[in-house]
């Protein structure tokens, strides 16, 4: 297995919905599920770097982090924009709309959202 991260979920079914519509916006798809875990990947191939959703392996429930964020590189920024849409339609929150982040750099546009279980996600085009 190669590098990977892991966001916790306590309910894999709306998480699992939440992910298929918003990272397909950027080319990722499922790789791999078995019950309670659900893997993504660029073009849905089980090589690179992976995101699984899981729930948690001791069975308690899943929370989200202060301050612990996962970010996406989108190649455009109408991608910015679309895996935003798709987030808030399906089940995600606001966190910041899609738009420039100079404090970032001169070229950061940007959008935050938090998926139905909490965890914080950006999405990110520098030109």
């Amino acid at each position: 297995m190669g590098l990977y991260a892991t966001l916790g979920t306590n309910d894999l079914e709306r998480s699992a919905q939440f992910y298929d519509a918003v990272l397909e916006t950027i080319g990722w798809r499922c790789c791999n599920s078995f019950p309670g875990w659900r893997a993504y990947a660029a073009d849905g191939r089980d090589e690179g770097f992976t995101l699984w959703i899981c729930q948690p392996f001791n069975g308690g429930p899943a929370t989200h982090g202060n301050g612990v964020m996962m970010g996406f590189e989108a190649r455009n920024y109408a991608e910015v924009e679309a895996f935003y849409a798709a987030a808030m339609t399906h089940g995600g929150t606001d966190e910041g709309a899609p738009g420039p982040r100079p404090h970032y750099g001169p070229n950061w546009m940007s959008a935050y959202v938090r998926d139905p279980a909490g965890n914080k996600l950006a999405i990110v085009y520098n030109s």
